[in-house]
This record gives C-alpha cells, sequence and structure tokens, in this order.
C-alpha cells in the first residue's frame, strides 16, 4: 500500500543548518546545510514503503534565527535547498500568506479521505503537529529521535487526544510558536483540566467546579484560568492549524518517480559537490 509523506522543509533546512559543519564553494558562499539536507533527504527517500512525498516552505522572509548572521546564512541557502528537493523528484510548495505547516496540515487532512493511500507520515518534530494525527492513518514522524506518533502515541505522551493538542500547548506553552502558556500549568495539570472538562470555553472559572480534579495548587489554577481564559483561548487559536493552504496536486502529482537526472547536475555544479552524481539515485524515467 502506498504511504504520502510530508516534509516540513523550513525546519529541515535549520536542522541541517545547525546540525551539520560549515561548508563554502570556491566563491566563497555558503553551502553546509543544504549538501547535508541532500544526504538526509535521500535517506527519507528510501525509507520503506514511501510512495508519494512532499515538502513546504514558508516564505523566506519569514525564516529567522537568534542571531542575525546566521538568518543571513540560512536565507542564502534557502533557493538551494527547495533544488535539492525538485532535483531529488519531490515537489516543493513554497507558501506565501499561509505557513509551510498549514500546507502540511491541508494536504494531511485532504489525502486522509483517499482509499488508495494507507498511510499520511508528517515529517517533523514540532509538537504542535500532533493535532494532524488520526488513528494509525495520518502519524507523526520525529526523523531526529526516529520516533512515530499515532494516535495512541499522542495520548500517552501528551496525554490529551489530538484535538486538544492546541489547547495543551497553550496552557502548557511552545516555545517555538511564541506561546508562553498560563502560569502555573504543567503537562499533567494540562492534560488533567482538558480531560476533565474538554474545550477551554466549556472550562468553569468558578472554583468549586474544580474540587473533584486531582492536580496540585487546584485552586489556584482555577483562579488563574478564569482570570486568564480568553488569553489561553487566543494562544489556542493561534495553534490550530489552517486546513485551506493553496495545496492543488493530486495525489497522482506527488507520487515519487526518481530523482532528475538534469536537476542533479546542476545541483552539483550549484554545490561544487561531485559526489552528488556518484551516489545512487533512483532516476525518473530510468
Amino acid at each position: 500500500m502506498a504511504s504520502l509523506y510530508l516534509i516540513d522543509g523550513s525546519f529541515e533546512l535549520f536542522r541541517c543548518f545547525f546540525g551539520a559543519p560549515r561548508a563554502q564553494r570556491s566563491d566563497g558562499a555558503e553551502v553546509g546545510a543544504v549538501r547535508t539536507l541532500f544526504g538526509t533527504t535521500l535517506t527519507l527517500l528510501r525509507e520503506d514503503g514511501l510512495t508519494h512525498v512532499a515538502v513546504a516552505f514558508d516564505d523566506v522572509g519569514l525564516l529567522e534565527a537568534r542571531e542575525p548572521e546566521d538568518t543571513a546564512l540560512v536565507h542564502a541557502q534557502y533557493d538551494l535547498a527547495r533544488d535539492v528537493f525538485a532535483a531529488l523528484g519531490v515537489t516543493v510548495w513554497t507558501m506565501s500568506g499561509f505557513s509551510a505547516d498549514d500546507a502540511l496540515a491541508t494536504a494531511a487532512n485532504h489525502f486522509t479521505s483517499d482509499p488508495t493511500l494507507e498511510r499520511i507520515v508528517i515529517c517533523s518534530s514540532d509538537n504542535d503537529f500532533a493535532q494532524c494525527v488520526r488513528g494509525e492513518r495520518v502519524v507523526l514522524y520525529n526523523r531526529i529521535k526516529r520516533v512515530v506518533l499515532n494516535e495512541a502515541g499522542v495520548l500517552e505522551k501528551f496525554g490529551v487526544p489530538p484535538e486538544r493538542i492546541p489547547a495543551w500547548l497553550a496552557l502548557v506553552g511552545d516555545k517555538s510558536d511564541g506561546i508562553p502558556g498560563i502560569p502555573g500549568f504543567g503537562p499533567k495539570a494540562a492534560a488533567v483540566v482538558l480531560r476533565h472538562f474538554g474545550r477551554m470555553e466549556d472550562i468553569p472559572l468558578d472554583v468549586a467546579a474544580w474540587k473533584d480534579l486531582d492536580v496540585r495548587s487546584r485552586d489556584k489554577l482555577a483562579a488563574t484560568f478564569s482570570q486568564r481564559q480568553q488569553e489561553a483561548i487566543g494562544y489556542r487559536d493561534q495553534g490550530i492549524k489552517r486546513l485551506d493552504a493553496p495545496v492543488t496536486e493530486n495525489l497522482e502529482e506527488l507520487r515519487w518517480q526518481g530523482g532528475d537526472g538534469q536537476r542533479l547536475e546542476l545541483l552539483s555544479r550549484a554545490l561544487e559537490d561531485e559526489a552528488i552524481m556518484q551516489r545512487q539515485i533512483q532516476l525518473r524515467g530510468a
């Protein structure tokens, strides 16, 4: 059966930038991240079961590292990163007005009803993608830890089902998305509250209604939530993935058929990396 892999290209570029040694071309341009990205992507394409694949990138202006000089080096490799995926035959979505996360969430939601797909694999280490997991059909794959989370795994890790992940992160906080959380709410307390009451709008503001909850500082948490409910709801809504990103390809257009020989040759020259053409790569039409 077929499996669709959805890749967070922005995250992969940053991961390779900070995880790989620096390397320069003869003109001094930094290419260390994209050389590493080529290898890690080729490894992913060899995963058992991968038949369809796409990658999404945020608009380059949204990519920002902690240090300005690092941001500049990431931006300088942005186009080459997209070229890596295109040369390897991966459909590339570059978002404008939407985030890369929105594109992946939209695609997962759209294709989950396709009976020809056995599984949809979202490749990201971001916890907020856990909201997209559905049973065994849509799973989250952390490539760094090589851990796959299905719906049961999400419940075990976070203490709440996928549909409550945005609310859980709103309470606990999510630094990667700039969500500070609500003071006093740790992972366990957030899970207990959300499992007991459900939607944030249904969490009572009366401290007395929390009396059956088995959490520390129960009354203090109830009082804090009562004061900051609208703030928490805003954080939750901020973390909900959009499902209307402009992802127009049909499933057959996402089928991986191998790399593009001509583009691979151009990429090899652009990266000044002759090893690319020496790798064993399945080529389209070969």
